[in-house]
């Protein structure tokens, strides 16, 4: 059954001074799929990300250029951005963890990157093998070259509102850290719930404690399922770009206890409840994910794909 045969939701825009559109920086690809145990042929990661192009989402993280003993489900790099069909008007950044990962990604020809920092000290060690403090001076000269080299640097600050061995995690110590990243350089920040414990009213905290929200994204994971509520939290606050996977996947592999992301198919419904345009076909979505779901030979967790592919 399609979203329109079920029925779109009903358009009620809020009073709450909602941005008017929402960009949708779509992980699946990356993020949704690196935690997978079997290796996804290229040719289905390739598959997927036309789809997801073909669906109108506009910018989609395609790979990591993490060293290959980390997430072996991401040592197909080169060869996908080798064989990737870029759509007009449609970005395919990628994560790169260091100088290394930046000099594969250069010679990938790519037009951005992205750098995963860490807002507690425990992660940083647990993740990047550095402290809190040292990590920037590690990212500083990848940005700088980065930026050089004429390319976007979005920065990612993990664990912003729970850290599974610091506990919650003060919000003037999330926005000391963000604020270094963007002073580095990165034209825009995603806060990461990395593992999924955010309530709306931290989030309000420490996307208030920036200030001006026009540099920041959110980055949801569904464990204790607020996904939703952080994000339409964050959009009252004007952040108006969304990180979501579609079909819900993925999770962290420094994270055993994160659950899969917050779904573009659900983040599209609330969207479209609220009027606010976002430029995604919610029908050629959930074909993509049902798709997906059966490359993987598990259902799909969104409950929107659940909805509307059953």
């Amino acid at each position: 059954m399609g979203a329109r045969e079920a029925g779109l939701p009903e358009r009620v825009p809020s009073a709450a001074g909602l941005p008017d559109r929402v960009r949708i920086w779509e992980v699946g690809a990356r993020d949704g799929l690196q935690n997978e145990q079997s290796v996804v042929p290229v040719e289905v990661k390739l598959e997927f990300l036309d789809r997801l192009a073909a669906a109108g989402l506009s910018v989609l993280e395609a790979t990591s250029f993490v060293h290959p003993k980390w997430v072996p489900q991401l040592a197909d790099a080169e060869q996908l951005l080798a064989g990737l069909q870029r759509r007009e008007g449609v970005s395919y950044p990628v994560l790169v963890p260091n100088a290394r990962g930046l000099d594969r990604a250069l010679a990938a020809g790519v037009s951005g990157i992205a750098i995963f920092a860490s807002a507690t000290e425990t992660f940083a060690k647990r993740n990047l093998n550095s402290s809190l403090d040292e990590q920037f001076g590690m990212f500083e000269p990848v940005v700088t070259r980065a930026l050089a080299e004429g390319l976007e640097v979005r920065g990612y600050l993990s664990m912003c509102f729970g850290d599974p061995w610091e506990g919650a995690v003060p919000a003037e110590q999330v926005v000391a850290a963000g604020r270094r990243l963007l002073d580095m350089g990165c034209f825009q920040l995603s806060l990461g719930d990395t593992i999924g414990v955010a309530t709306p009213g931290q989030v309000e905290r420490v996307v208030a404690g920036f200030g001006a929200p026009d540099r920041l994204a959110v980055h949801f994971h569904d464990t204790y399922g607020q996904a939703l509520s952080n994000t339409l939290a964050a959009l009252r606050l004007g952040v108006s770009t969304v990180d979501s996977s579609a079909g819900g996947l993925g999770g962290c592999p420094y994270a055993e206890s994160a659950t899969g992301n917050l779904a573009t198919e659900d983040l599209v419904w609330m969207l479209d409840g609220l009027g606010i345009e976002h430029g995604v076909d919610l029908d050629a979505l959930v074909r993509t994910s049902a798709w997906m779901a059966q490359q993987l030979g598990r259902p799909s967790p969104s409950r929107v794909v659940q909805a509307l592919s059953g």
